[in-house]
């Protein structure tokens, strides 16, 4: 059996581990051949490919990025569609495909499959919102780096008595915000899932600042505060049509400024989280992922994907992953929110 593996949608530490762990094991157990397209969906529409051997994704787990390359391309959109894919699948001899990608690219799969086309799938998103799995592989890597950064800002905060303001991803749910506000220490950590007043904000900062601390503030992209509707947004839409998030801590500053008389600064750590190599637990998360999806194929489960359950590998239909985001629950923000101020 021949397979290809595309990677979809914006990079993401692990994508590697999950092609090589899939590779190594497709030919060590299953006799299977393997080629990468190019680019993402972009590849599967116009049938560019790349051989994968063991020799070719070998070391290759510890390294960012992904090395087939990745598009935001709508397969169903311009020259593409079932039939072109079908076509092109059959000219290379490809009889199932592994889509490694979000919601957007799950979204295509099933749609895919639907109409008869061979394909599972792996989620990948640094945001770890996809309800289907407990983690997705990427996430640790981010809440890292952010709260490497996050530290470094506080450092320079306390030498100024400043109020520091670290605006990390998170579209719609807080998930990086709250695990690496809650593991910098910060003195308020705000969320999509949370709508929280400036003069609140205005007061957590003030109690820590009163202390004798140097405040810290992690917020999400999507935070929307509560005399705001909608996220900030100034850069227009992507290619998908959302609006280009970013910029909230700039909005937050000077109003933190002007209220508590602190000098406050902002820093947006924008697509440094989900650069560089990944971390040890996704390079093992995303291995076992690579691993289990060809285990998928081999039992011929088309329309599912692959998930974490607990510490263990669970196969799950592409619905169970679509339409309904992991938001961070009540109880969790309760928990952080005993930090604050």
């Amino acid at each position: 059996m021949k397979i290809g593996i595309l990677t979809s949608g914006g990079d993401c530490p692990g994508l590697n581990a999950v092609i090589r762990g899939a590779v190594l094991k497709g030919i060590k157990i299953y006799d299977q051949e393997f080629v990468g397209f190019h680019d993402g969906w972009r590849g599967v529409v116009e049938g560019e490919v790349t051989e994968l051997t063991r020799h070719s994704v070998r070391g290759i787990s510890k390294q960012g990025g992904t090395i087939l390359g990745t598009s935001r391309t709508n397969p169903f959109e311009g020259n593409g569609g079932p039939e072109v894919i079908k076509a092109n699948m059959d000219r290379l001899g490809i009889d199932a495909i592994i889509a490694i990608g979000g919601e957007g690219t799950l979204a295509a799969a099933k749609r895919l499959t639907d109409v008869g086309l061979k394909i599972v799938g792996v989620p990948k998103t640094v945001d770890n919102d996809l309800d289907a799995t407990d983690y997705t592989f990427g996430f640790d890597t981010a809440v890292q780096i952010a709260t490497e950064a996050i530290d470094r800002l506080r450092t320079t905060g306390e030498s100024h008595h400043r109020c520091m303001i670290a605006e990390v991803m998170g579209r719609h749910v807080g998930w990086i915000a709250l695990h690496a506000g809650m593991a910098s220490g910060a003195h308020a950590i705000l969320i999509p899932e949370q709508q929280v007043s400036i003069e609140q904000i205005a007061e957590w900062v003030k109690e820590a600042h009163d202390r004798g601390r140097a405040p810290l503030v992690v917020v999400a992209e999507g935070f929307v505060p509560a005399h705001m509707e909608t996220p900030h947004s100034e850069r227009g839409l992507d290619t998908f049509g959302r609006p280009r998030l970013g910029g909230i801590a700039d909005q937050l500053a000077p109003e933190i400024e002007a209220r508590t008389g602190i000098e406050t600064r902002a820093t947006i750590l924008g697509h440094i989280q989900r650069g560089g190599v990944p971390s040890a637990f996704d390079r093992v998360l995303a291995t076992r992922l690579g691993m289990a999806a060809v285990d998928s194929v081999a039992e011929e489960r088309w329309g599912t994907m692959v998930s974490l359950s607990g510490t263990e590998i669970a196969h799950v239909g592409f619905e169970a992953a679509l339409g309904n985001l992991k938001t961070v629950p009540q109880h969790r923000y309760d928990e952080a929110e005993v930090l604050f101020g």
